[in-house]
């Protein structure tokens, strides 16, 4: 019964992990990557899908993109997708290809997407948080219960707060390491 809460609440931190890097990865650099258009959806047919189902975008250069669109009728709804996202990025359209470069970022721009990734990184630390609270609550219904002693809910309770450690720890790090990426000129 206890395993059970604790390994619900590694899989949840876990996916908490996984959504913060999501997010990251969507905050531009001053380096191309693909990750960057993610959730950018197109008009496709009458539905909305992501770019990645339409065209095929690959990094050309270090500060590039490069769009390689499937079907020429959906050249201009992809080039208006782009414009229309909250990105600011300009794209060249040649036939069948979009190009997108990517101006280098100001400092003060830096500093602005620092303060984005420190909240981010914030929100996923909450998430964290909240989960500890609900397994914590669950190993407390247990006691209250009678169904697990008051040595079983402290032992879990503190491998609950091992688990927390950890993975703010790791939020920690992933925010690190994206602060370094920004900052970088």
């Amino acid at each position: 019964m206890l395993n059970e809460i604790i390994k619900n609440a590694e899989a949840r931190m876990q996916k908490s992990i996984a959504s913060l890097e999501t997010e990251m990865s969507k905050i531009r650099t001053g380096r191309a990557n693909v990750s960057l258009l993610d959730h950018i959806e197109v008009d496709y047919y009458g539905s909305m899908v992501p770019l990645s189902q339409a065209a095929n975008v690959s990094v050309s250069d270090y500060r590039a993109l490069s769009i390689q669109i499937w079907e020429k009728d959906m050249v201009s709804k992809i080039e208006k997708a782009i414009i229309n996202s909250d990105l600011g990025l300009t794209p060249r359209t040649a036939g069948q290809t979009i190009h997108i470069n990517l101006p280098p970022l100001t400092e003060e721009r830096r500093k602005e997407l620092v303060k984005v990734v420190k909240g981010e990184g914030e929100q996923g630390k909450v998430a964290i948080r909240n989960i500890r609270r609900d397994a914590n609550a669950e190993i407390a219904k247990l006691l209250k219960d009678k169904t697990i002693s008051e040595d079983e809910d402290k032992k879990a309770q503190a491998d609950v707060q091992k688990l927390t450690d950890k993975y703010v720890e790791q939020v920690e790090k992933v925010l690190a390491e994206k602060e370094k990426e920004l900052m970088e000129v």
